[in-house]
């Protein structure tokens, strides 16, 4: 049996190695954290508490119909991590009371809020499970499809659904004053890889006159999105959604907006997805794309919005882009410059970075 030896290193050397063990111990931290978080939605801990205020683990397991040493655990390390409270931690562990925090239950239990952390403790529990399958499809090639990922079209519903609400009607098309006017005045929308449909209600409801089409090959997701449309009381005749290929369709001269909300960078085909949403215009339309706010060039060490896309490209979205075959295996951090390539491929005349404001994301204007 032979073992490694470990090099001499220089005070230099041995710092950095100190500060990187370091790094690593904050980051397990953050992992038994969201791991834990995952636990407590899924157990129902932080809504029981949420609608009952302080409680003790026998009065928390009653409640959810768990058991009560698993659950004393569990509100133990939550205390200890700083997101439940505890009135007196001298107290007897089962007479002990722990308390959810108003603004830590807006962002564990809010679906509406624009600090909702529930996407990204879902999409950290998803990729975990999924390890030893992503760990197969890199030694392959092969493609992980979403819906092998437990919870994550929950998790990205969870990340849209406030944004857009939000923001899409208010802030971000708004300031295209052209295409705005149009959707006032009753133009029509067509929302490619609408997914649970949740950019499409928003644009129907911030713009009554209009008439949206969302479109997506997922049949899990559109009858998602036919059910949010429904819950949210939307126009059944300004808003429809579509089981369709982009592609294949009989809308094409129909729109005055085409939008593609952080997906272009899933698609195996991305040109061919934008010359179906330029075959999609009417006459004086365009086609909004938005995806990564990433760094217009390759950096190391990177920023973190680089580093948080990096890593949900090594997990998912890569993976998701490979299934389908040939592909142009974008991942996540798509860069300016790749948007570009792929609309001037597809025929466009002209790419128009907007002047909208987001940390996540960046938007394209795209002109035929």
């Amino acid at each position: 049996m032979t073992t490694m030896s470990t090099p001499s290193l220089s005070a230099d050397e041995r710092a950095r190695r100190d500060a990187f063990t370091g790094r690593l111990f904050e980051a397990t931290l953050g992992a038994w954290d969201l791991l834990a978080a995952q636990l407590g939605l899924e157990l129902g801990f932080y809504q029981a508490l949420a609608d009952h205020g302080a409680m003790t683990a026998p009065q928390l397991a009653r409640t959810t119909g768990t058991d009560p040493r698993y659950v004393r655990e569990w509100l133990e390390q939550q205390a200890a991590t700083g997101i439940l409270e505890v009135d007196v931690a001298t107290a007897d562990p089962e007479a002990r009371r722990f308390t959810l925090p108003a603004g830590h239950a807006e962002a564990l239990l809010d679906p509406d809020s624009l600090s909702t952390a529930v996407p990204m403790i879902r999409a950290v529990a998803a990729g975990g499970w999924m390890l030893p399958t992503i760990a197969a499809a890199y030694r392959t090639g092969d493609g992980v499809e979403w819906p092998s990922y437990p919870g994550l079209i929950e998790a990205q519903e969870l990340a849209n659904r406030p944004v857009f609400r939000h923001l899409l009607t208010q802030e971000w098309l708004p300031a295209i004053p052209d295409i705005h006017a149009r959707l006032q005045s009753g133009g029509r929308v067509a929302d490619l890889a609408t997914g649970t449909g949740w950019s499409a209600i928003a644009m129907a409801a911030g713009y009554p006159n209009a008439r949206v089409d969302g479109l997506d090959i997922d049949e899990v997701s559109i009858a998602k999105a036919r059910a949010n449309a429904a819950r949210m009381g939307a126009d059944g005749d300004r808003l429809r959604f579509h089981l369709v290929d982009a592609g294949r369709n009989d809308l094409d001269g129909r729109f005055d907006l085409v939008t593609i909300f952080e997906a272009l960078h899933d698609m195996s085909r991305p040109v061919e997805v934008l010359e179906a949403a330029r075959r999609l215009l009417a006459p004086g339309g365009a086609v909004l794309v938005m995806d990564e706010n990433v760094s217009e060039t390759f950096e190391a060490p990177a920023n973190d919005i680089d580093r948080l896309m990096y890593g949900y490209s090594v997990f998912f979205c890569l993976a998701n882009g490979l299934v389908d075959k040939p592909s142009a295996g974008t991942g996540t951090v798509i860069r300016p410059a790749t948007v570009r390539r792929y609309a001037m491929d597809a025929g466009f005349s002209e790419v128009t970075i907007l002047p909208i404001e987001h940390e996540a994301f960046r938007f394209y204007r795209l002109d035929p």
